[in-house]
């Protein structure tokens, strides 16, 4: 949730999160909500705690659809039904992502295809299917989750860093074939944020240590970097911005 800016704009916005219950994914939902928009997610695991906590919070809940992402005509119905809820969806965030890690040695061929399908696939197949609704609405906002892991050739997790290379460059490629219907598609680019699933896996002392040294800013990121980052990205404030990779990692690697 974000408590240091407002997008008058995004009021009244059809949202669509995939992984919003958990996670930077919560923080999104939160942050949108907060910003007055109506907002649908998908997840795997349950969560229905979260939506209550939000409905008791806000007085309003975002719309919870259960999901494996990896079954394309599963997500195309979830989308279907937040169409049907909220109307035609003008922002998409495809935030979901596994970021396991992994050795090169005994990693299988299954292994390979499932980390694509959680971490790349789904994005074009939301794209694609938002498409429509946007053009019809005078334009939308696209924003793909990539990562700077790929950009600093971190070792440990190669499909993920894969994956996310390729969405850079989908990124790039939608914001091409989509902008003559004004519709926008950024990447967005967080460093190391250290949600609950960081800390309790890989966030060690040392580790922690040693990726601050790498930033400019020594502060380790939070999700409300991320939150307040996403905002702008689905506002009118970044109107003229498509086809970018946007970094918010406080200055560990250099764009441009």
């Amino acid at each position: 949730m974000s408590e240091n800016v407002t997008f008058h704009d995004l009021e009244g916005q059809s949202v669509f999160i995939t992984g919003g219950g958990s996670g930077i994914g919560a923080y999104l939902s939160e942050g949108f909500l907060q910003q007055g928009c109506k907002v649908a997610f998908v997840q795997r695991s349950d969560a229905s705690e979260f939506v209550d906590r939000m409905a008791q919070k806000h007085g309003r809940a975002p719309l919870f659809v259960p999901c494996d992402i990896t079954d394309i005509n599963a997500l195309k119905g979830a989308m279907a039904k937040a169409v049907a809820a909220n109307g035609p969806i003008t922002v998409l965030v495809n935030n979901a992502a596994n970021d396991t890690r992994h050795e090169i040695e005994g990693y299988t061929e299954e292994e390979w295809d499932l980390a694509m399908n959680v971490n790349l696939r789904p994005h074009f197949f939301t794209a694609q299917t938002v498409a429509a609704g946007m053009r019809e609405a005078g334009g939308g906002s696209i924003i793909n989750f990539s990562s700077i892991s790929y950009i600093m050739g971190a070792a440990g997790y190669l499909s993920y860093m894969t994956s996310k290379a390729a969405i850079t460059g989908l990124t790039r490629g939608l914001a091409r074939e989509l902008g003559p219907a004004n519709i926008r598609v950024n990447a967005l680019s967080p460093g190391w944020v250290l949600t609950e699933r960081q800390l309790d896996l890989w966030a060690t002392p040392e580790a922690l240590s040693q990726h601050l040294q790498s930033q400019c800013l020594k502060q380790h990121l939070v999700p409300d970097d991320i939150v307040d980052a996403t905002l702008f990205l689905a506002s009118k404030a970044s109107r003229m911005m498509t086809g970018q990779a946007m970094v918010v990692d406080g200055g560990v690697v250099v764009t441009g």
